[in-house]
């Protein structure tokens, strides 16, 4: 029977963030519309890659104001981030300049951690999606905003595992990879990277960071074949943009930097209203 291991779910963002993104007018803006999509049947069970197996507990008390790491996959306003930064949400906003655009579409997926907006902001750009798994010993890039910070992580792949979230008996089939570095530098949580993307060496990305470990050094991703289906099944997505080779953690920085100023790359936030009488 396999180990089963704690990881440290993402994001759990600061507040005062979310004072920001909703000092926003919202008037006019339909309700927030959440769709399921599951390609899982009795004909068609969800694949078990791995007999390891990651435990990822769940944040006490349920769903709560967060923020998380979105990317565009198509120009025409359709973003990937992580199921669980969208899940329970009464609110949904991207990052537009100092406040958050109001979303009203998302789609999340029963298979993995992975959710796609598709109303929103239009982009200058997208980011190339492959459902092809990397080999073991690769490099992998992670981008996102631990802590309202821009991190670049650089890693290795483990290879293929199974995520088990909280008390649920569903798994779910991820990428392990090991963490190697970082910047800017620093051993501090990667909590706020959730929903951002993972890059394989050829450039395409194959996941969208879903928890890391801060005490083993591990960071879990979606699978890539799982992220894939459903950017098809939204059908919002048609763009396929070249994917570039990195060259090296270097070119991976001067990527992420200019990502960050087309926009590529935002911030996304989440709004939960208390219950009544709470």
């Amino acid at each position: 029977m396999a180990e089963k291991r704690g990881c440290g779910c993402l994001p759990f963002a600061l507040a005062g963030l979310l004072l920001l993104a909703w000092t926003i007018r919202d008037m006019g803006v339909p309700p927030l519309e959440i769709e399921q999509y599951d390609p899982r049947s009795p004909r068609r069970p969800m694949p078990q890659w791995s007999d390891e197996q990651f435990v990822i507990e769940d944040r006490p008390g349920g769903p709560a104001d967060s923020m998380g790491t979105a990317f565009a996959v198509d120009r025409d306003g359709a973003w990937l981030t992580a199921e669980h930064v969208t899940h329970g949400c009464t609110r949904i906003g991207l990052e537009n300049g100092a406040f958050a655009r109001p979303v009203s579409r998302v789609i999340e997926s029963r298979e993995g951690d992975a959710s796609l907006v598709a109303d929103a902001l239009t982009s200058s750009a997208a980011l190339p999606l492959s459902d092809r798994m990397p080999a073991p010993g690769s490099t992998g890039y992670h981008m996102g905003f631990p802590a309202d910070v821009p991190t670049l992580v650089q890693s290795v792949l483990i290879g293929a595992a199974n995520a088990r979230r909280g008390r649920t008996e569903d798994s779910q089939p991820v990428l392990a990879w090991a963490e190697e570095a970082r910047i800017p530098a620093g051993e501090g949580t990667l909590s706020g990277i959730s929903g951002g993307p993972t890059f394989a060496e050829d450039g395409h990305v194959v996941g969208v960071n879903s928890a890391a470990t801060d005490r083993r050094g591990r960071i879990l991703t979606t699978a890539p074949d799982a992220v894939m289906r459903l950017a098809l099944a939204s059908r919002v997505v048609d763009d396929r943009p070249v994917a570039y080779p990195f060259q090296g953690l270097a070119d991976a920085q001067r990527r992420f930097v200019a990502w960050l100023d087309q926009g590529v790359i935002r911030r996304i936030f989440c709004d939960v209203d208390e219950p009544a009488g709470g």
